[in-house]
């Protein structure tokens, strides 16, 4: 498992520097060219909403926080077939819910399959099953929840898309058959976890590297200063 216990404290910063030279090659792998989608929604009027899931959610949330468009993201858990879901529930792979990220954006300005680029370009590895780098089991399973049925269209339509063009060395095992599943917020220390804990090393090695490819590959699509959900919730949104 990942977290606080990753490294002990007394040990964090050795930790970071003795990884530094296996971080910067996981940074420059880890993400994929790859084209967007040729079938993808048209810019629309007012505020919509994507929810993903691709291992752990401090990265993910962390990826689209730094994108342009969004407005929100919030770590939580979808997927599953209980009426509650939270940190120890869904630890326990019991609960059939997934680590998501609900993603609050502005059509105007970035696309649904613009974000699902992303979200298979540089957030996750779409081609490992109940796993994302250190971390396994169902709940780190990669997974697109539609919230409609032209995200349906789209996200599916992507995948088929991606698979035939083989950019990725092995089948692409992303669900997107469940619709609207119930999306439920993580505990308040789950949240901006990213942001709040840069020198984390789990942070370190398998999250910063995510957005510095977010920067890299997407110059266009990238924002240096996060939308984070504590701002959102002290201006009332």
């Amino acid at each position: 498992m990942r977290r606080s216990g990753f490294f002990g404290a007394g040990l964090a910063v050795l930790a970071v520097v003795a990884l530094l030279p296996l971080m910067q090659a996981h940074s420059e792998s880890a993400a994929v060219k790859i084209d967007p989608p040729a079938v993808d929604a048209a810019p629309a009027e007012g505020l919509q909403t994507a929810v993903i899931a691709g291992g752990c959610f401090w990265g993910v949330q962390a990826v689209f926080q730094h994108t342009k468009g969004v407005t929100k993201a919030v770590s939580g858990y979808a997927g599953g077939d209980q009426k509650d879901a939270n940190y120890e529930l869904v630890s326990s792979a019991r609960t059939g819910h997934a680590e998501a990220v609900q993603i609050t954006y502005d059509p105007r300005v970035i696309s649904y399959g613009k974000i699902l680029q992303i979200f298979f370009s540089v957030a996750h590895d779409p081609t490992q099953l109940n796993r994302q780098g250190p971390d396994s089991g169902p709940q780190y399973r990669t997974e697109i929840f539609p919230q409609d049925p032209e995200q349906a269209t789209i996200a599916k339509a992507y995948v088929a898309q991606l698979d035939t063009a083989k950019v990725f060395p092995k089948p692409i095992v992303t669900k997107t058959a469940t619709m609207k599943a119930a999306f439920y917020p993580a505990e308040a220390y789950h949240q901006d976890y990213a942001t709040l804990h840069p020198n984390n090393p789990y942070i370190v090695f398998n999250d910063a590297p995510k957005v510095e490819n977010l920067k890299r590959m997407f110059p266009d699509a990238f924002r240096d200063k996060p939308v984070l959900v504590a701002d959102a919730a002290k201006s009332g949104h």
